[in-house]
């Protein structure tokens, strides 16, 4: 793996060595064109390049070749004449397996050994052994962090002068992430899309760009796309929010730096607590901060009836959030697709061991976020640290929080203010209740309102909401007091 200055440098230590065959493993032929435009200017080598629209051309020179249409042939013919040929063929195909132009590469590769000569074949496939035995090979990675600001403050400069540009370098910075995994030319096809269509590129479109990744990747069964309100605003969850401001810069920051303290970037959070306290709505909220996309993982889905179909769809949907990383990952009950229960298969054993594998040793830029109710099921290998960051409890609300979540359903449903005296007395009311709990007394005075209801009053709808909802601390006591119990002393709260 390399990226752009280390390929060329490669290549440079390739044609000095004069080693028969170069295969340059990469789908991007014009960044590997830039290479042998700068070696040709700075080190003065001439150099021959063949593509099947561009014929022969020598590096630096504006006139084509005639090669009578078999290149092959033609610069079999040159070697034959001339010693020392640096020979590049863009585009290659057909070299995967014996065939008739795999066979008479072969011939050309025995020649370049005769002559002193050098070969460079550019190509994304698989190349056949005997063609491979000649040389060696070089990957072309895609633009790393540092191409990709270089090539985003170009485009910046280039355009400054004739649209409006509000991006700041922390909007910079945020581009250059959700560019991971993207060629030049779709990067450069991505900004004069967003600069065209808003007529500048704007700091409050940064977190859009994700949307043109998603369109690059087919679609993974197991992954789902959750459109999130960018504006989205979640009461309560102090100590939670000031720790993913914290990761938040550091999930943000230059590879290198990261490297420089043998670091990567925060893997997620395990979210466990009381049913209905919020912990779904923490994955959105994550994904509104942040300002990148939220995919939900169905690990349930994943589970295949024929053998070895379940570990392949489990490696296709962690393959596709790779892809369209730097991403939030919500795993919602992952207790139920990654359990610890004593009846479980060898299936899913193998399952779970491919998810642990790639949560301890990807590097990505993705943050997981996954909820559980039932904590008391999850293999404890999903503990330890390296795969979360760290653990979070989300328990019954107390009077402040229950304080804001009313002033925040109110506002939203009944659209309007509480009164100081009411939120009081509803505060008081709903000891014991969940977040959803509150949230289904607000939306049921909200539904009397929308009905038109004769002489609705806010005071006695939200009374009499309370006194209708059956929160689940009496509807299973047991349960709030084991899930309270043992995230004690082994979470944090947020």
């Amino acid at each position: 793996m390399a990226d752009f200055s280390e390929t060329k440098k490669a290549l440079v230590n390739c044609l000095e060595a004069r080693i028969p065959l170069v295969i340059v493993d990469t789908n991007e032929r014009e960044r590997v064109e830039k290479a042998f435009a700068q070696i040709r200017a700075e080190k003065g080598y001439p150099i021959y390049y063949y593509t099947d629209s561009g014929q022969v051309e020598e590096v630096g020179k504006t006139t084509g070749i005639s090669t009578n249409d078999d290149p092959l042939g033609f610069f079999l013919d040159r070697m034959k004449k001339n010693r020392n040929l640096n020979i590049v063929l863009g585009d290659v195909q057909n070299v995967s397996t014996d065939s008739l132009y795999a066979r008479e590469l072969v011939n050309l590769l025995y020649q370049a050994c005769r002559s002193n000569s050098v070969v460079v074949i550019i190509t994304s496939d698989n190349v056949w052994d005997r063609i491979r035995g000649f040389g060696i090979s070089v990957t072309l990675d895609l633009p790393n962090e540092e191409e990709r600001t270089a090539q985003i403050n170009r485009f910046i400069e280039s355009y400054q002068n004739r649209y409006t540009v509000e991006w700041t370098k922390d909007d910079i910075l945020h581009a250059v992430a959700l560019m991971k995994g993207f060629t030049e030319i779709q990067i450069n096809n991505i900004l004069s899309e967003e600069i065209i269509s808003q007529n500048g590129l704007r700091s409050d479109r940064v977190y859009s760009l994700d949307r043109q990744k998603r369109r690059l990747y087919g679609k993974a069964d197991a992954i789902q796309y959750i459109e999130v309100d960018p504006e989205l605003q979640v009461s309560g969850m102090n100590n939670l929010k000031a720790w993913l401001e914290e990761k938040r810069q550091i999930f943000f920051m230059k590879d290198e730096t990261l490297r420089k303290h043998d670091l990567k970037p925060p893997k997620g959070i395990l979210l466990v607590g009381v049913p209905g306290c919020g912990k779904s709505l923490t994955a959105k909220m994550i994904s509104s901060l942040w300002g990148i996309p939220l995919f939900r993982f169905d690990t349930g889905s994943i589970f295949d009836k024929w053998v070895g179909g379940s570990e392949k769809r489990m490696r296709e949907a962690l393959q596709f959030i790779e892809h369209v990383s730097p991403c939030i990952l919500w795993i919602d009950e992952i207790e139920k697709g990654l359990s610890n229960s004593s009846s479980e298969n060898d299936t899913s054993k193998r399952v779970l061991g491919e998810f642990l594998f790639w949560a301890q040793e990807s590097s990505s830029r993705v943050f997981m976020v996954a909820t559980a109710n039932d904590v008391k099921a999850l293999p404890y290998e999903l503990y330890r640290k390296g795969r979360f960051s760290e653990i979070f409890f989300l328990g019954l609300p107390d009077r402040e929080a229950r304080a804001e979540l009313f002033k925040q359903y109110v506002r939203r449903s009944l659209l309007e203010d509480i009164e100081p005296d009411l939120l009081s007395e509803v505060v008081e009311k709903t000891e014991g209740f969940s977040h959803s709990d509150i949230e289904a007394v607000v939306k049921e005075a909200a539904q009397s309102k929308l009905l038109g209801e004769a002489g609705f009053d806010l005071r006695a709808e939200l009374l009499r909401s309370c006194e209708g909802v059956i929160p689940i601390s009496r509807v299973n006591p047991e349960l709030i007091r084991e899930i309270t119990e043992w995230g004690k002393d082994r979470t944090r709260n947020v």
